[in-house]
């Protein structure tokens, strides 16, 4: 479907939309690129997917390039990621020309003479060194930096700070040992796209019997990238405790990012603890890539989780809550910043098995609870986390470093 900015005045207002246009104006003309390590796979593609041709709708010219690289730069900043969210790693010199030669290698073949330039999370970083910098770089890290790695911080940190300005997505994120400017921009879905848009019965039914989710039982999912952060395997053992309580389904469906070497052995240690699992006959484990998909599970769940150890932000929890559908999750990164516990769903420590169980089959056996969760969690997403929001978020940043 052709982005137009207008089509979410139905939903946001056209004075929201206008306001858009308006700010927009003093940009026009204005040549951006944005560079990521991946174009699908992850929030940020999901994204980028969506603002790029809305902002060029506007009269702002965003493009989008996506870095090349290798398995074992792959392998690399996978670590680096892990490391910024807290993990011990071996900060080796053969990681770090791995990760510094692959992005002088990727400079070659991006020849960058726009008028600002924003770099999406660590995977392309370095490529701030291998240009002269004419124009204003801006740092947008998507992860939880709330205590990462001191080692790998610190390595980090000195590329940093060659940009003109960091954007988090949590206050919490903000580095006091980083002398330029950084803001906070919270992620955002797009109420338009397959995944949100509103969608009848009979195609829930459609997809769920095309994947063969039975509609029999009450489900419960966790939607997520198969990642050790999401931690797969402890829903499997909150869904053992309700399903002691209520007969019920649990369905983890993910997918694998490009960019992410770990995800096949994390879906591979699922399934083995599934197969091991008494309940087993019940629990289903889908790695499929399908938009139309997660809108159809997301709608039909009683209950969705979303338990991760560490999450940056989490827009899985808006997209959830936009639909309605009630969310139980850990108290951890973005995550509060959407769910109000007890308001539009519930949070708890990540490792706590009771806790989630507990609120899940509260959920499940009050309808009434349901639908007053349903309610405002729709409310929340629509007045905080929608790409409308986003995009003004963005223009308010541009009119600091382009005007």
């Amino acid at each position: 479907m052709e982005k137009n900015l207008k089509l979410y005045g139905k939903i946001v207002g056209n004075d929201v939309i206008n306001k858009i246009y308006s700010k927009a104006k003093k940009f026009s003309g204005k040549h951006i690129i944005c560079i990521s390590s991946t174009y699908q796979g992850g929030g940020v593609a999901e994204i980028l997917n969506s603002v790029v041709p809305l902002f060029n709708e506007i009269g702002i010219e965003l493009g989008w390039r996506t870095l090349n690289g290798s398995p074992d730069f792959f392998t690399v900043t996978k670590k680096f990621h892990n490391a910024l969210q807290g993990e011990r790693i071996n900060l080796s010199k053969r990681k770090k020309e791995i990760y510094y030669e692959t992005n002088k290698r990727f400079s070659n073949f991006t020849h960058i003479d726009h008028d600002l330039v924003v770099i999406h999370d660590p995977q392309p970083l370095p490529l701030v060194e291998f240009y002269r910098k004419a124009q204003p770089w801006i740092f947008r890290c998507h992860i939880d930096l709330t205590s990462p790695n001191p080692e790998v911080w610190d390595y980090l940190k000195k590329i940093i700070a060659q940009y003109d300005h960091m954007i988090v997505s949590k206050k919490d994120y903000i580095k006091n040992d980083l002398e330029i400017p950084q803001s906070v921009i919270y992620p955002a879905i797009d109420p338009l796209s397959i995944k949100n848009k509103p969608i009848s019965r009979s195609t829930i039914s459609k997809y769920l019997n095309k994947f063969e989710i039975s509609e029999d039982k009450p489900i419960i999912s966790q939607i997520s990238r198969f990642d050790k952060w999401k931690d797969p395997i402890g829903v499997v053992k909150v869904f053992e405790v309700v399903r002691k309580k209520i007969n019920s389904q649990l369905v983890l469906l993910g997918s694998i990012a490009p960019d992410d070497p770990e995800g096949q052995k994390i879906f591979e240690d699922v399934k083995k603890a599934v197969e091991k699992n008494r309940f087993k006959k019940d629990i289903k484990v889908l790695l499929v890539n399908s938009e139309i998909l997660v809108n159809s599970l997301q709608r039909a769940s009683s209950v969705v989780i979303q338990k991760s150890l560490r999450e940056g932000f989490g827009l899985v929890i808006s997209e959830t809550l936009y639909k309605g559908t009630p969310v139980v999750a850990s108290n951890v990164g973005g995550i509060p910043l959407q769910i109000i516990n007890g308001v539009n769903g519930f949070l708890h420590s990540p490792k706590d098995i009771e806790g989630f169980s507990r609120s899940i089959i509260k959920i499940m056996k009050d309808e009434k609870m349901r639908d007053m969760l349903g309610k405002n969690g729709r409310i929340h997403v629509k007045n905080n986390f929608l790409i409308t929001r986003l995009i003004d978020d963005w223009l308010d940043i541009f009119e600091k470093h382009l005007i």
